[in-house]
């Protein structure tokens, strides 16, 4: 007996969700993805993808056994893709939910573990919380991958400065965690590979920094002037940018190296960045 072409189905094709895609695809994998409208449905075709119209799909439902990856961010009403779908998650054979380490909140500096308890300081953190509630009311082997500040191509403190669209804000004590976004895309597949059901997952990389030390290092490599330091109390910042600034937090991912066996590429910013410059000097 033939046996069943596997199945991704993405529902949210960004740029993780595409990664993913990426490395599944050489395997053999098929792709089916949503998309806002039918040209962008068409592009995903031509690249391979199968894209469904979200929300103007008919009678369509997702193949059975496939293995579903959500990343559409919530809205005021909860996960679009939990109410466009969630009444089908029976039918999937592996789920992956893409959140945040926001649902965590603020941990004046201390580490957060998959084991931390969610305790969101603002809206968007509490409507992730709801969102992986609702995944795990249909699903409780729904796997939850919890993804700190993300870069990549295109969008990195290199882009940024070049684009002269970066401030080297200072807050006292500030640190962040990041991940490259292929880091993710790697960290999923290796879930996915060891089958793994019902885990809270950290994708990050090995050392939560300040966020002006990464400006200043992607300075370096551009051989550009850093921009003045600005301090924190006075920084002129969009509502959504201060807080993101509110939480302080290093997360921790030993736990998901340890069950997954993934290891991220780049395993702080410095090595992610070094890579971002040499492609664009590539191009």
């Amino acid at each position: 007996m033939k046996k069943q072409q596997a199945t991704l189905f993405c529902i949210g094709y960004g740029d993780t969700s595409k990664a993913v895609a990426d490395i599944l695809r050489p395997r053999g994998w098929q792709v089916v993805a949503t998309s806002r409208s039918e040209e962008k449905a068409a592009r995903l075709k031509a690249e391979g993808v199968t894209g469904i119209v979200f929300g103007d799909h008919g009678d369509w439902t997702p193949p059975a056994g496939a293995h579903w990856l959500i990343s559409t961010p919530p809205d005021e009403d909860g996960c679009p893709g939990f109410r466009e779908f969630g009444k089908h998650a029976a039918s999937a054979g592996w789920l992956g939910y893409l959140s945040t380490t926001g649902v965590y909140g603020d941990l004046d500096g201390g580490w957060a573990f998959e084991w931390t308890t969610r305790s969101p300081d603002n809206k968007r953190g509490e409507r992730r919380v709801e969102s992986e509630d609702a995944w795990w009311s249909v699903r409780e082997d729904t796997n939850v991958f919890r993804l700190p500040g993300i870069y990549g191509p295109g969008r990195s403190q290199l882009d940024r400065l070049k684009d002269g669209d970066t401030k080297r804000i200072v807050k006292p004590g500030q640190v962040f965690s990041r991940i490259m976004v292929s880091d993710i895309a790697s960290c999923v597949a290796a879930a996915i590979d060891r089958d793994l059901k019902g885990q809270v997952l950290h994708p990050c990389d090995d050392e939560p920094a300040p966020p002006q030390d990464a400006i200043t290092f992607a300075a370096e490599l551009l051989g550009m002037e850093l921009p003045p330091e600005t301090p924190f109390d006075e920084a002129d910042l969009s509502p959504m940018a201060r807080g993101f600034y509110s939480e302080c937090k290093r997360v921790s991912n030993a736990r998901t190296k340890s069950l997954t066996g993934w290891l991220p590429e780049f395993s702080d910013y410095r090595a992610g960045l070094k890579h971002l410059a040499a492609l664009q000097d590539q191009n």
